[in-house]
């Protein structure tokens, strides 16, 4: 016992040393915090340090040695990304535990423990993990895509599931979608400069996106790139990303102790939640909610808004629900699906590998259909570096691409 206790101490010293190397740099220069209320946090770290042994279970998964507060934070960093975690899997196996601060991480490799994991177990594996700044997003999971498995998330998925998820929407709204994406093969066939100088596609595939997903919702659509509205939207939905997916705040996510530095960025986030969520009211649920009021018992269901909003009216979920799934259509079906085209682009991926994702599919199959997709005049190649955030890999820079038309 005298031993453990040793190593214990050594260990808790060895964290005060880690502490004011890595946090010196990051959290004295560009938070401006001065160094003696870290000082007073080590007996806190001490017993945090204790308190963690006491609860900790010989029956974990193997993985690397970690380090009392941090755990494995500070030996991987924040980007844990697929080529990481296989050749870590490669040393530790198909199933390997990450210590990131005070967060167990179970890392699955092998397929079939996978199928477990996602199938056979989905129901105990089914919620998401959530954050201090996902829940600030969310409402603390009032929305579908986050919140906690059981019966709040199967009332909301059966509730989005028949305005958004069934083939008879695909069948509905398939010509719309076809009108929308002939208008950008329209626009990329009257523009010769992209034909040698290229286009940022991803711009033109956003207004592309955004027309499909509020035609849908709202039975609106946005008149071109410089339409206001669509440029409101399109700045709060990407810094709502950019927040949501920055490391900056892992810190204080992973070790609880340092919660209190992130007063500043999460206040960011509220004020960005509820400017949005007032721009998604105020332009267009309302607008909505008026016509639904004025036609009374004679109003006819047209968007995917009418059909929420009278789910709200029978008593099912509440206001902010409405809201909140709005949220999670702009950022899961929005900009999740603009990341896959990108990728799609740049890597020139046959559409046979994406039909799942019928969007996705018809879009990337008219441009490869009617253009030669290859880098500008100038260029060897299209930049797809990398670029990791806490969910998917992006790519750093949007790509350029120059678009040859194909004559028949």
């Amino acid at each position: 016992m005298g031993h453990l206790a040793s190593k214990s101490i050594f260990y808790t010293l060895i964290t005060t040393i880690l502490i004011l190397i890595p946090f010196n740099k990051f959290l004295f220069s560009h938070l401006s915090i001065p160094l003696t209320p870290i000082l007073l946090l080590v007996p806190l770290i001490v017993y945090y340090f204790f308190h963690s042994i006491s609860n900790h279970s010989t029956t974990l998964p193997p993985g690397p040695l970690s380090i009392p507060i941090f755990g494995n934070w500070l030996q991987v960093g924040n980007d844990l990304n697929h080529r990481l975690l296989a050749s870590m899997a490669q040393t530790y196996g198909p199933v390997f535990l990450l210590k990131l601060g005070s967060k167990n991480l179970a890392v699955v490799s092998n397929p079939e423990l996978a199928n477990q994991v996602l199938h056979t177990q989905g129901v105990e594996f089914g919620s998401r993990p959530r954050n201090v700044v996902f829940d600030i997003f969310t409402g603390n999971g009032q929305d579908m895509v986050f919140t906690i498995y059981g019966d709040h998330w199967r009332k909301m998925r059966r509730i989005m599931t028949l305005p958004f998820f069934t083939n008879k929407v695909v069948h509905q709204y398939s010509d719309m979608w076809e009108d929308e994406m002939d208008l950008v093969v329209h626009d990329l066939n009257k523009n010769e400069e992209v034909r040698t100088k290229g286009i940022v596609i991803r711009k033109r595939l956003q207004l592309m996106l955004y027309n499909i997903m509020y035609r849908m919702m709202f039975d609106a659509k946005f008149e071109s790139q410089e339409d206001p509205l669509f440029i409101e939207a399109t700045k709060f939905n990407s810094e709502r990303s950019r927040l949501a997916q920055s490391f900056d705040y892992n810190y204080g996510d992973f070790i609880p102790l340092l919660r209190p530095f992130l007063n500043g960025y999460l206040n960011r986030c509220r004020d960005l939640q509820s400017r949005r969520l007032a721009f998604f009211n105020n332009y267009f649920v309302e607008k909505r909610r008026k016509i639904m009021a004025a036609n009374g018992e004679k109003h006819k269901i047209s968007c995917a808004i009418d059909h929420i909003i009278d789910a709200q009216m029978k008593g099912e979920i509440n206001a902010e629900n409405v809201l909140y799934i709005v949220e999670n259509i702009n950022v899961a079906a929005i900009e999740t699906t603009l990341w896959s085209m990108e990728w799609a682009i740049a890597e020139r991926s046959c559409p046979g590998i994406i039909l799942a994702l019928p969007i996705l599919g018809l879009i990337i199959s008219k441009l490869v259909c009617n253009f030669e997709m290859r880098a500008p005049l100038g260029m060897e190649k299209i930049d797809v570096s990398e670029k990791g955030g806490q969910f998917s890999l992006h790519i750093a820079n949007h790509s350029t691409v120059a678009f040859e038309p194909i004559i028949a």
